[in-house]
């Protein structure tokens, strides 16, 4: 690097690193990717009986642990029974105490929506008034704290890594066979796959912790990491590695095998099978992040994730080339210098990722954030927003560095025989000639290089003498030989050197792609950061969800929610007693979603071989009319579409059968609609 670019290079890396360390210092927290769209009881609300369970409605599924949904008397202690449990669509329940006192509840939960994501916060809710609470209510997750910080700063380098390492690959193979033997090169792609393992590693034992606890004790519990390895995120990080194994053995092979080919057509049939190979490699490694992340769930996932791979796809090939790129340029030996060529195919190459990137880029857009106010009423939308700006700002730059190499292109015949000119006059005997061509002059002896004095096995005349028993001549000679020789070396790299240099096209080249790389480095930055928050569509539905149900609340506490009876039975014979609860929701005129449970006096689950329900509304002399729910699971009973014909004062009737002889029918009434 010259000195005149070695200045400019460290500050520009200065300030790249620098907007890197902002962006993910301004980053926070990781945004839920599931959101909260409903609870029964609803937040802050006040209840006159003490319902039977708690349940939450989420924007999407998640997945639950025992502990996934906590609550919390007064005091601080807990008050759920059982493990929770899915009671419909998104939405999850887990039942409470019997006999609960009056007082304020807090409701804690924390799952792990779909795409991964771990989904923290807490409400309370009253029974009878308000009262004190020991329970300080958070927001806080388990991704807050050091594991969540480690967490995602692996997923920075993952996704980095992995840009390197198919991206840099893809360059050797694709525009710059000669690179293949280049150690910078080598040493760059390789580099890639390490920061990709290691970061893998680390996510895969992390991955527990950052979905439970938070401690850093847990990430070397072994019972976590078992249960991480069966769930979706385990699979795809399992299946990571695997494919980093078989990346291994094509990197050995490109910079081993693939660099001594000599015979073109064997040279050409291994180009394309390493092509092939690495295509289907790298296409695992992308569908690593599509299985589990944003493309797996929502609308069109089916869709959504092949495109998610060909988007991955593309930013490789445009950013981890660029990168490859910047090291053939900068750190390439100067008897291989990156050719005209080479940067001709790279940008042909880097031309058709923009084209794949701006359609993928366009639906992926579309389908995370569905509507144009999401763009800047989210924060999904704002990164976006700023991804799109540097993107441009990117390919602007590019357009720079296209120019540049049609100028290099021009100049390469022009430089080819400048060299023939330098060693033909080597040749001739004009020193200063043979010199560029990195031939030591005719008439020059080895002794004569700079800084080299004369050998001890020569008389001040400079004649060889008569090796002497005390002189041992020839271990000196070879040593100082081969000292000559490594000069000479050094100094005809460093002229080539400065021949390659003083080209302003390259040098003009190296800028441009030195500023692209650049961008390249904050655009990942914001990329990640953008996988990593709540998409703005679910931001979007989450908030009309939770201001419709305000509303709703405050205007009819009839129409704020499913509708809970519970109803004590004895049918009187052996474990003929227990309590029957009646869940409808939304509880109004229409078609209705119906659950029904059946605990006995301890609060234990157990099944019954009938259960019947009746609706009756005497006041318009409408009714009985009958619902027999279908069993789902221990003490579990549903029914889909239970038609309200119209609001009032509705009788509920539940026939209970706990034997062939033992049967019994409790009632209540309950304002629906």
């Amino acid at each position: 690097m010259t000195p005149t670019i070695a200045p400019r290079v460290r500050t520009l890396v200065l300030l790249l690193l620098a907007a890197v360390c902002a962006l993910l210092a301004g980053a926070g927290p990781v945004s839920a990717h599931a959101a909260v769209t409903g609870s029964d009881p609803a937040q802050g609300a006040v209840v006159d009986q003490a319902p039977s369970r708690i349940s939450l409605s989420f924007s999407e599924q998640v997945a639950l642990s025992d502990d996934s949904l906590r609550v919390l008397d007064p005091d601080g202690k807990r008050v759920d029974t059982g493990k929770p449990s899915v009671v419909g669509g998104t939405t999850y329940a887990v039942r409470l105490q019997p006999g609960l006192s009056d007082g304020t509840y807090t409701v804690a939960y924390q799952v792990v929506s779909a795409d991964s994501h771990p989904v923290a916060g807490a409400y309370t809710f009253s029974i009878g008034a308000p009262s004190k609470t020991s329970v300080a209510v958070s927001g806080q997750g388990a991704d807050d704290g050091v594991v969540g910080w480690l967490y995602n700063f692996g997923r920075y380098v993952s996704y980095a890594g992995f840009i390197v390492m198919a991206g840099g690959a893809a360059f050797v193979l694709a525009c710059w066979p000669r690179g293949s033997g280049v150690r910078p090169v080598q040493r760059f792609v390789v580099s890639g796959w390490l920061a990709l393992t290691a970061a893998t590693l680390a996510l895969l034992l992390l991955r527990g912790s950052f979905t439970g606890s938070g401690k850093v004790t847990d990430i070397v519990d072994l019972s976590l990491l078992g249960q991480v390895l069966q769930t979706k995120t385990g699979a795809a990080l399992v299946s990571r590695l695997l494919l980093l194994a078989a990346a291994a053995l094509f990197i050995a092979v490109l910079f081993g095998a693939y660099d001594k080919r000599e015979d073109p057509q064997e040279k050409r049939d291994l180009t394309f099978g390493l092509a092939i190979g690495g295509a289907v490699v790298a296409a695992g490694l992308a569908a690593s992040w599509a299985m589990s992340e944003h493309a797996s769930v929502g609308i069109q996932a089916g869709i959504a994730m092949p495109v998610d791979v060909l988007h991955l796809l593309a930013v490789a090939a445009w950013l981890g080339g660029l990168g490859a790129l910047l090291v053939a340029l900068y750190r390439a030996p100067a008897g291989t210098p990156v050719d005209a060529s080479a940067v001709r195919r790279f940008s042909r190459v880097a031309f058709g990722s923009v084209l794949v990137l701006i359609v993928t880029g366009t639906y992926q857009s579309w389908r995370q954030l569905g509507s144009w106010s999401a763009f800047t009423d989210t924060r999904y939308g704002q990164l976006l927003l700023a991804k799109i700006v540097l993107v441009v700002v990117l390919l602007g730059v590019a357009w720079i560095s296209r120019r540049w190499t049609g100028r290099l292109a021009q100049t390469v015949p022009a430089a080819a025989e400048r060299q023939k000119v330098r060693a033909g006059a080597g040749a001739s005997g004009d020193t200063e000639a043979a010199l560029d061509a990195g031939v030591a002059p005719a008439g020059e002896s080895a002794a004569e290089e700079p800084g080299a004095g004369k050998s001890s096995a020569e008389t001040p005349t400079g004649t060889p003498a008569e090796p002497t028993d005390e002189t041992p001549a020839e271990p000196a000679d070879a040593e100082r030989a081969a000292q000559l020789a490594r000069q000479r070396a050094a100094r005809d790299a460093a002229r080539q050197k400065r021949l390659r240099d003083a080209d302003p096209n390259r040098f003009g080249l190296r800028r441009s792609v030195l500023a692209e790389a650049g961008v390249a480095v904050v655009l990942l930055a914001v990329t990640t950061v953008l996988t990593q928050t709540e998409p703005g569509r679910t931001e979007q539905e989450a908030k009309a969800a939770t201001s419709s149900s305000s509303s709703s609340s405050t205007a009819d506490a009839a129409t704020s929610g499913a509708l809970t009876l519970n109803m004590p039975f004895d049918t009187g014979g052996q474990d003929g007693k227990g309590v029957v609860t009646v869940d409808l929701d939304p509880a109004r005129v229409g078609a209705n979603e119906m659950h029904v449970y059946v605990e006995r006096p301890d609060g234990q689950a157990f099944d019954i071989p009938e259960v019947k329900v009746e609706f009756t509304l005497e006041a318009k002399d409408i009714g009985p009319l009958p619902v027999v729910p279908d069993h789902l699971a221990t003490g579990h009973w549903s029914a889909n579409g239970v038609q309200i014909p119209m609001a009032g004062d509705w009788q509920v009737d539940v026939t209970v059968r706990t034997s062939d002889i033992d049967e019994v029918t409790v009632t209540k009434n309950a304002q629906i609609g």
